[in-house]
């Protein structure tokens, strides 16, 4: 009980100091906007200093070029292929300039005597203008500074600054050194802006103003010293023990380095407040209203989060410093490393080179589990992304390597400067990265096209080893298709041996009546006997009907497997047509002796059909059933009715041994009897199959010892249905 109590403490607690530090932030945004018009004024004067020092810093090297201009003494082409990139040619499109003689004569071929005068006119209203006067020697005699953009103090330290860079910058003697001439450098206000917007300054000279503003100091540094207190009060609980909470339990080190961070970091959050108030993102002409509500509610609230994490910062950093109170010497023992260090001294029995040894071991291995860790986590991403599935959606994948990259790049940038370092640092072990893991990819690509090499090359059996990483799909569908291949071959060499069955037994079921039609007209030549011609007469009609039906049967079934066939569908009654079938057949059924079993529904069964390929379907089957069935055997004929269809089935026991494959029983010239003593063209089962599938229908042949079995099945069709 007494625990639970403790735990529902510690989680109030959490919660009071979650809130505490979240109002605090909140606070610290909120005072934003009272530091807008004072931190513009400031910046904008930051900058329009920084803007006029980088203007008077390029005049001296423009004097020595405008010099030369005017008198030539160095090739104009030498000058500009050196030096061309100087930025006093930068300039030149935002300032006035021009050179005059000792009797005040413009030099550079302006020709234009009011531009002249207004240049050196003292009322001309100029943002900024510097005149350098430079005797016969080449020495600098004076040099003026004014204009509107500065004071007087300023103007005075600019002289001092452009004197000294004329007479110990050496840098400009050998392009041409001006003398016995006045040169004039002028910038208007509009100019001056314009140039100022072209090389637009970041925010950094604001965020310098904020962070030297005296209000902005007083409140961040009283909200740090708030949650400071409060840290302490709050630690000074006895019966929260706040202070031995795990996450507060953090060595002095840590917590110094911790600080020293955040007091390093000051310019960059002010950088960041000032981006929030001035609406930086959320001003992009580009956005829309709501676009522009949202930028500027989303960088509120990064601002927040950027307090928060401050004061939790010093929140936890007091609160782990309050333990010494409790601690007291045990803080320096167990909470530092001189400590621990010293205590492990103190406490071990062994010589001294003994315990340094162990300590450096303890030290050594700590380190090494530290890095095993590290190294092991680094490990399992990099494997998973090695075998990440490209099969399913990777949206997943790819936002956990954004966000790590995200927090990577802003842990950097908040190393102010020292980023840039980071930044490279970071370059280079992603560069290493991705080497390694595009390596991997290429040497697992590698494989897998060996394999399929291997494949092409006809070797179906050829084992796929080794891990292919996000490559391993591939090689289940690879081996899919060494299955698909094996079965191709399979079926064409099965085709192939059909093939050649097929002329087998063609040239012999050809040949057979064939011939005893050239023998019989032979006898029939030398025959007298009136008789023995009407016997020899009566074979050969015989065998040419024969020789009729296998022809017009083999044209029967080319035609029917080319889909050469004229279908005649129309409305049949295929429970009358099987009937009818059956009466055709009676004579050869009672020949064979078979006793037939009809199952047939009373009412009609009425398909969309071609009445005479179905009827000589039927003929076909029961003319086989009459041939290969065991006499004195009953046969089974049903029709069964369903909702999408019609299944008929024939059942009968045969009379030879059924040794051959189901499968190929239907094919053209393949017959039940091997011997092929039986009369018949081998044609009747694959006629009956071809003209089944022309009418959507299948035929199946199946066996179970010696019970042969057809099953046909015709689906029920509309006129229009295909």
């Amino acid at each position: 009980m007494l625990d639970t109590k403790l735990k529902n403490n510690h989680k109030f607690a959490g919660i009071l100091i979650v809130v505490f530090l979240l109002i605090c932030s909140i606070g610290m945004t909120a005072s934003y906007p009272m530091y807008k018009n004072r931190i513009s004024e400031a910046g904008d004067r930051a900058e329009l200093e920084d803007a006029i020092e980088n203007i008077w810093d390029n005049l001296v090297p423009g004097i020595h070029f405008l010099y030369n201009e005017v008198y030539q003494e160095t090739d104009q082409s030498y000058v500009m292929e050196n030096y061309g990139g100087q930025e006093f040619f930068l300039l030149r499109k935002y300032i006035e300039c021009e050179l005059y003689d000792a009797d005040g004569n413009a030099l550079t071929g302006n020709n234009d005597e009011k531009f002249a005068k207004k240049l050196k006119d003292e009322d001309s209203n100029y943002a900024f203008r510097a005149t350098f006067d430079v005797d016969a020697g080449g020495e600098l005699t004076e040099v003026t500074v004014d204009g509107s953009a500065q004071k007087a103090q300023e103007q005075y330290q600019i002289e001092k600054a452009l004197y000294n860079a004329f007479e110990y910058d050496d840098n400009w003697d050998y392009v041409s050194e001006p003398s016995d001439v006045t040169a004039v450098f002028a910038i208007t206000q509009e100019n001056l802006d314009a140039y100022m917007t072209d090389n637009s300054y970041d925010t950094w000279m604001y965020a310098v103003a904020l962070s030297d503003d005296s209000t902005y100091i007083m409140l961040e540094w009283g909200l740090v010293l708030l949650v400071g207190a409060a840290a302490f009060v709050i630690a000074l609980n006895k019966g929260l023990r706040i202070w031995d909470w795990k996450i507060f339990r953090a060595p002095l080190g840590l917590v110094l380095l911790v600080w020293a961070y955040f007091a390093g970091n000051r310019l960059s959050r002010a950088q960041a407040a000032w981006s929030a108030i001035s609406g930086r993102f959320a001003s992009d002409s580009s956005l829309g209203g709501i676009q522009r509500d949202f930028a500027a509610m989303t960088e509120q609230l990064l601002n927040v989060g950027m307090w928060f994490l401050v004061f939790a910062g010093v929140y936890w950093g007091v609160t782990c410093l309050s333990a010494i109170l409790f601690m007291k010497k045990e803080y320096w023992r167990k909470r530092t490393i001189c400590g621990f260090v010293y205590t492990w001294y103190k406490q071990s029995g062994e010589d001294s080179d003994d315990k340094i040894r162990k300590g450096m071991n303890g030290i050594t291995g700590f380190v090494k589990h530290c890095w095993q860790t590290f190294r092991g986590w680094i490990h399992r991403i990099y494997d998973g992304l090695l075998h990440m599935d490209i099969q399913e959606k990777t949206n997943k994948n790819i936002l956990r390597i954004v966000i790590l990259n995200f927090i990577v790049l802003v842990i950097i940038t908040c190393f102010w400067f020292f980023g840039i370092f980071a930044l490279i640092i970071y370059s280079v072990l992603l560069f290493l990265f991705l080497r390694k893991y595009f390596r991997d990819i290429q040497n697992k690509y590698q494989l897998l096209l060996e394999s399929t090499n291997l494949l092409a090359d006809g070797n179906l059996d050829a084992p796929i080893d080794g891990d292919l990483g996000i490559f391993n799909p591939m090689k289940e569908e690879i081996q899919k298709i060494q299955k698909g291949f094996k079965k191709a071959v399979e079926e064409e060499v099965k085709s192939e041996r059909m093939k050649t069955e097929l002329i087998t037994n063609v040239s012999h079921d050809l040949k057979t009546p064939l011939t005893a039609i050239i023998t019989y007209v032979d006898l029939l030549k030398s025959e007298e006997d009136p008789e023995k011609r009407k016997e020899y007469l009566e074979v050969l009609e015989r065998k040419s009907l024969r020789l009729k039906v296998l022809i017009e049967d083999l044209f029967e079934i080319s035609k029917a497997t080319s889909k050469n066939v004229t279908m005649n569908f129309m409305k049949v009654d295929i429970v009358g047509l099987l009937k009818q079938v059956g009466l055709e057949c009676d004579r050869k059924i009672k020949e064979a002796d078979l006793d037939f079993r009809w199952n047939l529904p009373e009412e009609k069964v009425v398909l969309l059909l071609d009445s005479q390929k179905t009827y000589r379907v039927f003929e076909n089957l029961i003319v086989n059933i009459t041939k290969y069935g065991m006499p004195h055997t009953r046969v089974y004929i049903d029709l069964i009715e369903q909702e999408n269809g019609v299944t008929v089935t024939m059942k009968n026991v045969s009379a030879a041994e059924l040794n051959f494959n189901p499968d190929e029983i239907t094919a053209r010239f393949v017959r039940g009897d091997s011997s092929r003593n039986t009369e018949g063209s081998g044609l009747g089962l694959a006629i009956a199959q071809s003209f089944t599938e022309l009418q959507y229908g299948t035929l199946k042949v199946s066996t179970d010892a010696d019970l042969f079995k057809v099953e046909i099945d015709f689906p029920k069709r509309t006129e229009t249905a295909k």
